[in-house]
């Protein structure tokens, strides 16, 4: 994968990544992952906020979005996923199971989705921002964008911290059962695409070291401002977990 301009992107055929400039954002850094680990020949190519040009060509304002030759353009994480297993069959990232599978797209989804980890990290963020509750926040421009973007309505605080908190407990709890079992994967004895989202998105609590991952002491500070309740509440197997992928089957340092 190699880093191209917006405009030379748009004029590639093959795959092509559009993926959020200079931040780990964890949606951008799985669809990366993904396509790293399956080898898939791709041009990345960075979109900065509000980016005109990239809105035009692909009609998405956020990234990540995976274009194909002359396919629709895909924004949401299933589809790009899905796009990846049918260019690059092996190695699979979903088991071939049909409840296997399952298991793994529900486990990916609240990881990823709609009022999953990553959703609801970013909500509790902003909701610490705008309803000041003694957690660290998001500046206050962040806090409204965010906001938008995920759905913040007034008093939902309460609601998105606890789901942070039961979803930190279910993926630190099915660790530890790997372990025991033998296995230091999410799911099964090999890498699946939820060790990569569980990864990837781990961004959003700890960030990497800043040999695997270079950022401005600001952003770094952004990513790592998650208080002392969900601090307690990460399993130290999910930031080994973590570790591990990256060192075992993604790349480092990370480019962004």
């Amino acid at each position: 994968m190699e880093f191209v301009e917006i405009s030379e992107a748009k004029e590639r055929t093959g795959l092509r990544l559009v993926t959020v400039a200079g931040v780990p954002s964890p949606w951008s850094e799985a669809a990366k992952g993904i396509f790293h680990v399956k080898k898939l020949p791709c041009a990345l190519a960075r979109m900065k906020p509000n980016d005109a040009e990239v809105l035009e060509w692909t009609g998405s304002p956020s990234a990540p979005i995976a274009i194909y030759e002359s396919e629709a353009p895909r924004t949401g994480w299933a589809e790009i996923l899905l796009l990846a297993e049918r260019l690059a069959p092996e190695p699979a990232l979903l088991p071939r199971d049909p409840a296997e599978r399952a298991l793994a797209m529900g486990i990916a989804h609240e990881i990823c989705g709609e009022m999953g980890l990553g959703w609801c990290r970013r909500l509790a963020g902003v909701a610490s921002a705008l309803e000041p509750d003694g957690d660290p926040g998001y500046p206050e421009p962040v806090a409204h964008y965010l906001g938008a973007k995920y759905g913040f309505r007034p008093g939902c605080g309460p609601e998105v911290r606890q789901r942070v908190l039961d979803l930190l407990g279910m993926l630190g709890a099915r660790l530890r059962a790997q372990r025991d079992a033998g296995s230091r994967y999410l799911m099964g004895a090999s890498l699946t695409a939820v060790d990569i989202y569980s990864a990837t998105f781990a961004f959003l609590f700890a960030a990497l070291d800043p040999r695997d991952c270079p950022l401005p002491d600001p952003v770094r500070a952004f990513f790592s401002a998650i208080g002392d309740e969900v601090a307690g509440a990460i399993d130290p197997l999910w930031i080994e977990h973590r570790d591990f992928i990256y060192r075992e089957h993604l790349e480092l340092p990370v480019q962004l």
